[in-house]
């Protein structure tokens, strides 16, 4: 069949696109599902600063591919061999698509499953091969979604159904901003009620950090960011302090808002390893940090080594927050449902997909938290 996609180009030399245009939306011919695939008609797609960072060259993934990660949408057709959804049900992308067999899907970790992060680092779906294609020429699958195009192709294991009776669109956050947020603070993180929390980055994730933070109780949640907007949007989310670290000293204004002691929490959503080390020092003693975004590979985080042991304190990654998508996307959405999540408000605004480089020109400038492309 054929359909509209968003496709970054392959590179070529050192200006490898328009960088004010980077993505080029044209028709492509997308593949019938195979026996374990389904294809979704795409309804609301996310953009996150990770489709950004494929673009700025910082995650290196096979090139040509058609981006987007978080999606939500309704099925169309499925593989003989699928069991989980069926024609017409809504549902949510997963953008690891977990084999259920590996040591990390039997232990309770579908985010490190082997063969969905194998799959995803070659841009092919579990099953082999790709569905996209354009003049003869394959196109690759960011984490065997690609989200920005009106059709798509994924495995079972990337799509979650859920609950009729929310706004479809909307739904598409749940698979990245709002999962990888709270995920991160009630699994990875297990943040106590009554601790201490600085978060480090005021984006679609961090706000979901310092909601998170205050659905488990957490006393005091320090926003940090440089952005004055997204400061005044972090106390919307539950943030009781914020700090602007374009004019002060982060690990200063953190000690002095916690009395000298420090944090006992710092969750980093910047991508910069400059505010990884920032958000090591500002925890006290016997404190945890929780790193959420994705750097380059070639990237180095340099912390004083010493402290780890002498004052027992912790760093810790965090990936798609550490949940199980089957089980924690349903609880989320209904905690949205009963009023204890927000989620309108995370939305900055909607686009259409043949504004995708605008949408993606916003979301570097930092002027918006989460901006939704629904598909017509």
């Amino acid at each position: 069949m054929k359909t509209r996609a968003a496709v970054l180009p392959e590179t070529s030399g050192k200006r490898p696109y328009d960088e004010s245009r980077p993505i080029s939306v044209e028709q492509v011919e997308l593949d019938e599902p195979r026996d374990t695939e389904v294809l979704i008609r795409v309804a609301g797609a996310g953009i996150c600063h990770s489709d950004l960072a494929v673009i700025r060259g910082v995650r290196k993934l096979p090139l040509p591919i058609v981006l987007g990660h978080e999606c939500s949408g309704v099925v169309e057709e499925v593989g003989r061999n699928v069991q989980s959804v069926k024609r017409g049900d809504h549902v949510v992308m997963s953008y690891v698509p977990s084999c259920s067999r590996c040591e990390y899907c039997a232990d309770g970790l579908p985010a490190l499953c082997d063969a969905g992060r194998a799959a995803n680092r070659e841009g092919r779906l579990l099953a082999g091969g790709t569905r996209f294609h354009v003049r003869g020429k394959d196109i690759y699958h960011h984490l065997g979604v690609s989200a920005f195009a009106e059709c798509t192709v994924v495995s079972e294991q990337s799509v979650i159904p859920v609950r009729k009776d929310i706004p479809l669109e909307k739904v598409a956050l749940f698979g990245c901003a709002v999962l990888t947020g709270i995920g991160s603070v009630i699994n990875r993180g297990q943040v106590k009620a009554g601790r201490n929390v600085a978060v480090f980055g005021c984006g679609g994730v961090g706000l979901n950090v310092i909601q998170g933070a205050r659905l488990v109780g957490a006393n005091q949640v320090i926003a940090v960011d440089i952005a004055q907007s997204k400061l005044h949007m972090s106390k919307t989310f539950g943030a009781t302090d914020t700090v602007n670290s374009s004019v002060e000293d982060p690990v200063e204004s953190i000690r002095k808002i916690t009395g000298g002691r420090g944090v006992d929490y710092a969750f980093e959503v910047s991508g910069n390893t400059q505010v990884m080390t920032q958000a090591f020092q500002a925890t006290r003693k016997g404190g945890d940090t929780i790193v959420i975004s994705i750097t380059s590979p070639e990237d180095r985080l340099t912390i004083p080594s010493s402290i780890l042991v002498d004052e027992q304190r912790q760093l810790k990654g965090s990936f798609m927050g550490s949940v199980i998508p089957r089980r924690d996307i349903p609880m989320l959405i209904d905690m949205y449902i009963e009023g204890r999540i927000k989620l309108d408000e995370l939305i900055s605004r909607y686009i259409q997909l043949d504004e995708i480089n605008e949408g993606v020109e916003a979301l570097a400038s930092g002027d918006v938290a989460r901006q939704i492309i629904i598909m017509e």
